[in-house]
């Protein structure tokens, strides 16, 4: 067993702190960037920004100049205050994912049609990076995305789709799923539109026919969750992943009714 790896299984993980040289000794590295000129004053002040994030034995590693009011820092230090992992709960989407394959075999066996999905990047978001990994063909990063599912039919609106339109495409298509991707989160944009989306939704009485899931660089499924919306997928996760969590929530569904 390698020396960390025999570290680790000696952690105390009701005072977890983190790892750089040996275990729980505290040691990070932070960065951003401060609207002052780069500079000894500047440095001085990296410190005390970092001293009020709780760090000691801080240094700053690296400054660079922005422009001649904005620099940013690079500074490592010493966090002391520890976490008890054992008491964190958190809520996920919690499915053993399947594969293409699989979630096609499923699909036509227990629901024997295609599921209608429709997707779309919503309000004044141009971004498709999101949207077009899950649904389109080539799919990313080696898995494919759901136009390449045999027994889905997926339909992908792509960029600045208003909710109402999402909602009225949806409706019309008598869609299955409906994915709802975010990527400009600024100031929690957002957070606005996907709400707009489920009260449109519940206010044209079709909230239960369809499953909803959102996704994005700061969507968790806690807060998917917490806005309305069956799941919510952040960075990390693919076509199968989606899939697969929308057909075990539809057959879930329908064998409630």
């Amino acid at each position: 067993m390698s020396d960390s790896r025999h570290e680790a299984s000696k952690a105390d993980l009701t005072r977890l702190l983190p790892y750089g040289d040996t275990m729980n000794d505290g040691k990070v590295q932070v960065s951003f960037s401060l609207p002052v000129e780069a500079g000894e004053k500047a440095k001085a002040a990296a410190l005390q920004v970092a001293a009020g994030m709780g760090l000691t034995e801080t240094q700053v590693t690296h400054q660079q100049v922005l422009d001649p009011n904005f620099t940013f820092f690079v500074v490592y230090g010493k966090m002391n205050r520890p976490v008890d992992y054992t008491a964190i709960r958190v809520q996920s989407v919690g499915t053993e994912t399947r594969s293409m394959d699989e979630n096609d075999r499923l699909i036509e066996a227990k629901i024997g049609r295609k599921l209608k999905v429709i997707g779309a990047s919503c309000g004044t978001d141009a971004h498709t990076v999101g949207i077009d990994a899950i649904m389109n063909m080539k799919g990313y990063a080696g898995h494919y995305g759901m136009e390449r599912y045999r027994m889905l039919e997926a339909v992908n609106m792509g960029s600045q789709i208003s909710a109402e339109q999402l909602v009225r495409t949806a409706i019309q298509e008598q869609a299955d799923i409906v994915l709802v991707s975010q990527t400009v989160t600024q100031k929690d944009a957002h957070l606005g539109i996907l709400t707009e989306v489920v009260d449109l939704f519940e206010a044209e009485g079709v909230r239960d026919r369809v499953i909803l899931i959102c996704g994005g660089a700061r969507i968790s499924h806690e807060l998917a969750r917490e806005l309305g919306y069956d799941a919510g997928f952040g960075p990390g996760f693919f076509a199968d992943d989606v899939v697969t969590f929308a057909v075990d929530c539809w057959l879930s569904m329908k064998n409630r009714t």
